[in-house]
């Protein structure tokens, strides 16, 4: 039995699957959930729509104030619309990879993200989650998989939505994305010296969310 209220936190790179597993063990484990890379697609999006130039952090955080950010069984809602698969698109996720770089508008979010966590508990997920949002976490979790499994993943989702995709072309993607993350100077990705590391190259998703159940029994 967990002794609540809990706190899971994973982090990752993209691709490695801690969306879905994420997500997963929240509705295993009865707790909220938090996709923090849904938080910057939605503002992308917003940014976006209200033509706002992505390198201007200050005109970013200054719209914020004016968006209206609600998920609401599991589907993602932007000034009262639903718009769950269109911040999926990939040239969202491009936008909010640049808007993630802005330390303002990372400071801004932090007391939106942290508000997840209440009742039961939290299964939190993202690039900081860790190091950064809850680095209190109960388990802290490190997601990895290597570029060209991510980008194998990556191909297969695209195809079943019927977009045509180059998997050489996602691998380099998929680097650059990594190398975006991992240099950034405000919160880079990286891995909190008390996370459990999971590589998941060899695991399928049910794999990976029995081996952090494992990990939660450990610690109980």
């Amino acid at each position: 039995m967990l002794k609540l209220p809990f706190l899971i936190a994973i982090d990752g790179p993209a691709g490695s699957g801690k969306g879905t597993v994420a997500k997963i063990l929240s509705q295993k484990l009865d707790l909220n959930y938090l996709d923090s890379g849904a938080i910057y697609r939605l503002i992308a999006l917003s940014s976006s729509k209200a033509n706002i130039n992505q390198d201007d952090a200050r005109l970013i955080t200054r719209h914020l104030s004016d968006v209206d950010i609600k998920f609401i069984d599991g589907q993602a809602f932007l000034n009262g619309i639903e718009v769950s698969e269109e911040i999926r698109a990939q040239e969202v996720g491009k936008i909010a990879s640049k808007i993630a770089q802005h330390i303002e508008v990372r400071k801004q979010i932090l007391e939106l993200q942290r508000g997840f966590f209440y009742g039961r508990g939290l299964v939190a997920e993202g690039r900081d989650m860790t190091t950064v949002v809850f680095p209190n976490a109960d388990l802290k979790i490190y997601l990895d998989a290597s570029p060209k499994e991510r980008a194998k993943r990556r191909y297969k989702q695209l195809i079943s939505k019927g977009i045509d995709a180059n998997i050489t072309d996602l691998a380099e993607e998929i680097k650059a994305r990594d190398r975006q993350d991992m240099e950034r100077l405000y919160s880079p990705l990286l891995v909190a010296k008390t996370a459990n590391v999971l590589n998941s190259d060899d695991l399928s998703i049910d794999q990976t969310v029995d081996k952090i159940i494992l990990l939660l029994k450990d610690k109980h």
